[in-house]
């Protein structure tokens, strides 16, 4: 059985030219850690830590299960992280000490600013 990249030399996540389903046009809030995720993007490719072009590979790589499980800005976190990896800005292991640090704070920001510690 071949896949669909065999023959039409398309990988999953090519669209062009497929129906999409249906598009909401209606606006709506981001939560905090969305735009935190934004404002991550932009300050981390300022610096040239990585590229449009990194973030797509990595975005892509990621397989299609996915596009099926997170959501818009979970996948991009997932790609910043992984090219933040690449570029040798913090190791598996201090991201790791970095949430069990965080996660000791609260399962909330409220909690956590009650306990002091944001840092």
């Amino acid at each position: 059985m071949t896949n669909d990249a065999e023959e039409t030399g398309r990988r999953w996540h090519d669209m062009g030219g497929r129906p999409g389903g249906p598009v909401s046009p209606e606006e709506h809030d981001f939560a905090l850690w969305e735009k935190r995720v934004d404002a991550l993007m932009v300050l981390c490719s300022a610096k040239g830590l990585f590229t449009v072009d990194g973030l797509r590979r990595a975005l892509e790589d990621m397989g299609e299960d996915a596009f099926e499980t997170m959501t818009y800005y979970e996948r991009w976190i997932a790609a910043i992280t992984q090219n933040l990896l690449e570029a040798g800005a913090f190791t598996v292991a201090e991201l790791n000490t970095k949430i069990e640090e965080v996660a000791a704070r609260g399962a909330t920001y409220g909690e956590a600013s009650l306990e002091g510690g944001h840092g």
